[in-house]
């Protein structure tokens, strides 16, 4: 039997304080300042005065336009694709400072210049695909301009010196707001074009001219852009406006709330309502780390004075957080990104994602309630808590949006359709809210004024928001799009060298045609390559370079394997990249939350990867069984494995805690300490095992693991109720 203390009973009732009086650890501006710190998408200018309705004007004709795309549906591919990027590399010389330094209410001249030369590059594209704008120009200034299309390879110099223009704009855009992962490795892969034919062994090509790189990359779709961007040009907009006017309504709130109401009177309640509100959020967020800022600073805090240590409250929010980028529907926008890459369904993406990401939030459930447990914590009290029904009731029409997008894409709807009605749904929604706000404020009143003015003041509070709601679906989708492109930029290289089958052959070589080795190899590049990336150059980057080797040792290659058969390989290349973002040492999420529970980084970042450990061993699980992944599976083996692995996720998370059903609660003083049960190494060990028997995914290694776990769990009972009997005076 261990000894150890704990603080004393007083302070555990104190902690059991109402919600209202539990002030966030940080203020708005403390915050702020940490989301341009630690995440380079949120360390935008805050413009004033002509430079703001510049901005403005833009994002707007920049929205505008890519509606007028979507519901036309008359906008050529490349045309889309190159107008899109053009606004987004104005927008982001004109909202993004060269360093996080730099004032923010400022706009030098060259940021003016380079988002004007980067914007005229795309839109020289724009206009070489358009006859009428150039036999204009023809007419105009006597020239002979051919259309890009009828070039047939041959372009000019002066062609060829917009692309490289183009491509530095786009590194620099890349450098400023992305980060430096993916603009490294883009450049990589460009010198490797060119330097490729002196390098021995197989990474030796027979070499290409700058001409041919900067024409591929530039003026081809199989370059910047490629799918990614037309991705990103298309559906993925829709969905960044439609997350950008559901935030607007309130939802995040409503989301915290309800999960105050279902789980905050629970064992452990603020960090149970940490978890599920994290996973809420992330079908909307596409930001760990904001996802972490944002529900962190009432969560954390919450956590901390029910009774959790520092560093284990931030470690639930942030580990919380990352997995919403799991979470379907939208996951990051990486959902969206990888059904072009495979070429299947959306909806097939977000069937697949949903058990692996249950299985994910299940772990670190379990975790913080065997933690609860382990320190006798209480809930919130009840009486100070929402009720659920009341709130669902006033609140709920809140989801009608998300439901439907959800409803519509299982229907079988086009992404395009359903985010559409979702922004439709949306707009509805804000408007009525904004009139039904103003009745009651001109009836509390009585003021016949108010009653005279309110159709006035609800027209300008509506699009006020509106145009709120357009500026930040701009300036969202500006990462977004330029991760896209630098991703382009890494497929068009591997497309004209063919390096990508040629580092999955080597990677499968040095795993020595092992599946496992491969597995552990790829985990280990994918964790790299994912650090300090947001989530959809996290995915773009991963796939990109590391899929590959799990379909090479899997089929032997990606020619004439089945579409749907590729999904384990990017869903997993998908997982280990984004939990880089609590796996030490960047661990930007974990950093975050550290900084709100003010709490030593490291250690939050250790305390996160422990209760990120699903995300940990779910991908091995769907790259050896695709059932987890609803890939030609039934729904009993579905069933099945879903309790097995949820078991199994139980008997890890006992190992990690050091605690399962044993009273560990306050049992007296003796010598002057509080002592408590612990759980033996061995019974770890044997928890561990068994849990590992659950997930592997055999019927043999199921069934020993789960009478393995009903051994424990009963010898774990019986000694408690042996020992309680035995010692009354200090039970």
């Amino acid at each position: 039997m261990d000894k150890d203390t704990r603080p004393e009973d007083e302070e555990f009732q104190a902690s059991s304080g109402a919600i209202e009086n539990i002030l966030p650890t940080t203020n708005e501006e403390e915050m702020k300042k940490m989301m341009q710190d630690l995440d380079k998408e949120q360390s935008f200018r805050t413009h004033k005065c002509w430079r703001r309705y510049i901005t403005i004007v833009i994002s707007i004709i920049f929205v505008i336009f890519q509606l007028y795309a979507t519901l036309s549906g008359t906008v050529p591919g490349q045309i889309l694709r190159a107008t899109h990027l053009a606004f987004v590399q104005l927008l982001a010389f004109l909202l993004f400072p060269a360093s996080k330094k730099l004032p923010k209410n400022t706009l030098p001249w060259y940021d003016i210049l380079l988002g004007l030369i980067g914007a005229a590059c795309w839109f020289y594209i724009v206009g070489g695909y358009s006859e009428n704008f150039l036999n204009l120009l023809n007419n105009t200034f006597n020239t002979k301009l051919i259309p890009l299309a009828n070039k047939a390879g041959k372009y000019t110099g002066f062609d060829i010196a917009v692309g490289i223009v183009a491509i530095l704009i786009l590194f620099e855009s890349c450098r400023r707001i992305v980060g430096l992962p993916i603009m490294i490795i883009a450049g990589i892969f460009i010198v490797y074009a060119f330097v490729g034919k002196f390098i021995p062994g197989f990474l030796n090509h027979r070499g290409y001219s700058y001409q041919r790189v900067v024409s591929h990359l530039f003026y081809t779709t199989e370059g910047i852009m490629g799918t990614p961007l037309g991705a990103c040009s298309s559906f993925i907009f829709l969905f960044i406006l439609f997350g950008a006017l559901l935030e607007k309504t309130g939802i995040g709130q409503f989301f915290i709330d309800a999960c105050n109401a279902i789980a905050g009177g629970a064992s452990g309640g603020p960090a149970k309502v940490a978890v599920l509100s994290s996973a809420l959020l992330g079908t909307v967020s596409g930001s760990s780390v904001s996802n972490t800022v944002g529900s962190g600073s009432f969560t954390i805090p919450m956590m901390k004075k029910l009774g959790y240590k520092s560093e284990f409250a931030g470690a639930v929010e942030a580990s919380a957080s990352t997995g919403g980028q799991l979470m379907p529907p939208i996951m990051g926008a990486a959902a969206f990104l990888m059904a072009e890459s495979i070429g299947v369904p959306y909806v097939t993406i977000v069937k697949a994602a949903i058990i692996p990401a249950i299985l994910y939030f299940a772990g670190i459930f379990i975790t913080v309630h065997l933690e609860a447990k382990k320190l006798g914590l209480k809930g919130l009290p009840k009486d100070q808590l929402p009720k659920f029904w009341p709130l669902f009731l006033k609140k709920g029409y809140m989801m009608i949006p998300l439901i439907g997008i959800i409803v519509f894409l299982c229907l079988g709807k086009t992404a395009n359709f359903a985010a559409l009605l979702g922004i439709l749904g949306c707009v509805i929604i804000l408007l009525i809210t904004t009139i039904v706000r103003f009745i009651m404020i001109a009836i509390q009143n009585k003021d016949q004024n108010k009653f005279k003015l309110f159709a006035k003041e609800v027209l300008w509070k509506f699009l006020l928001d509106m145009v709120e709601v357009i500026c930040n679906a701009a300036r969202n989708i500006i990462s977004v799009a330029i991760a896209c492109a630098m991703a382009g930029i890494i497929i068009g290289i591997v497309t004209l060298t063919g390096i990508g089958l040629k580092l999955g052959a080597g990677l499968v070589t040095l795993a020595g045609g092992s599946l496992f080795l491969t597995l552990l190899f790829t985990m280990i590049a994918s964790i790299i390559l994912g650090m300090g990336a947001p989530t959809t150059a996290n995915y773009l980057i991963t796939s990109t370079i590391t899929a590959g080797a799990i379909l090479q040792c899997l089929y032997g290659g990606t020619a004439d394997v089945e579409n749907i058969l590729k999904l384990p390989a990017h869903m997993f290349a998908f997982y280990f990249g984004i939990i880089a973002d609590v796996t030490p040492p960047v661990a930007l999420a974990a950093i975050a939350g550290a900084a709100i529970a003010k709490a030593k980084p490291m250690k939050t970042a250790v305390n996160a990867t422990k209760l990120a450990i699903g995300a940990f061993i779910v991908p091995y699980m769907f790259v050896y069984n695709p059932a987890m992944l609803m890939i030609n599976a039934d729904w009993l083996s579905i069933t099945m494995v879903c309790i097995t692995a949820l078991i199994g996720m139980f008997g890890v998370s006992v190992c990690l805690e050091g605690y399962g059903f044993k009273h560990t609660g306050l049992l007296g003083n003796k010598g002057g300490k509080a002592i408590r049960i612990t759980i033996s190494s061995i019974e770890r060990l044997l928890f561990l095992l068994a849990g590992i028997l659950c997930i592997i995914p055999e019927t043999k290694s199921d069934i020993a693991g789960l009478i393995l776990i009903a051994v424990l769990i009963i010898y774990q009972i019986v000694y408690r109720k042996m020992y309680e009997k035995k010692n009354p005076a200090i039970c």
